[in-house]
């Protein structure tokens, strides 16, 4: 990972032979809206995974919505900065356009205040790269660090970092038909 982008390489097959099909740096998606946010688009598609032969079909991002539909999925580095530094106020007007044009639907599954929660459907499988976040549920908020991994199962949450510095996580968004509760999350012997 750099500060401008990360780079991404995509294999395949050649023949009977595996071959690296495709080597680029990924830039990051950032919006004057949220600054301090960036995306880097690692990978999408909007149909379940298939094998491919050195293909790599339309690049992440390329007219594609910001979260998977049924069957899809996205591959980010989502850069969350520290608390104080963003969103900007309000997200009206060309604001709102540009994080539109950016992150297309994004908006749709936030709730009107804009403060970061949302419900998605999804199921997302996150890695904390560096840094430290909090998971925020209607519940309470569970700490975070580097290497910790989270199931979010298309419950209500936002991300917030109350550390002094920029958290990356890598995470893969798989579409599902609707948010749902997901399976209890206590462990097997707490459960009646």
């Amino acid at each position: 990972m750099t500060d401008n982008g990360i780079r991404r390489v995509v294999t395949g097959h050649s023949g009977e032979r595996s071959a690296i099909a495709g080597d680029h740096l990924v830039e990051p998606v950032v919006v004057s809206a949220l600054p301090g946010y960036s995306w880097h688009r690692i990978w999408s598609q909007d149909q379940p995974p298939a094998a491919r032969d050195g293909q790599e079909g339309s690049l992440p991002g390329d007219g594609q919505a910001h979260f998977p539909p049924p069957g899809g999925l996205r591959f980010t580095i989502y850069t969350v900065p520290p608390q104080g530094t963003g969103p900007a106020a309000g997200l009206a007007g060309e604001a709102g356009r540009e994080l539109e044009r950016a992150l297309p639907g994004r908006s749709r599954y936030m709730e009107t205040s804009q403060d970061g929660m949302h419900r998605t459907p999804t199921l997302d499988l996150i890695c904390v790269l560096s840094g430290e976040i909090w998971l925020e549920l209607d519940d309470g908020g569970i700490h975070l660090r580097q290497g910790d991994c989270v199931v979010q199962t298309g419950t209500r949450h936002a991300w917030r970092n109350r550390s002094a510095t920029p958290c990356s996580m890598a995470v893969v968004l798989i579409g599902a038909s609707q948010p749902g509760p997901g399976p209890n999350p206590q462990p097997r012997d707490e459960q009646q």
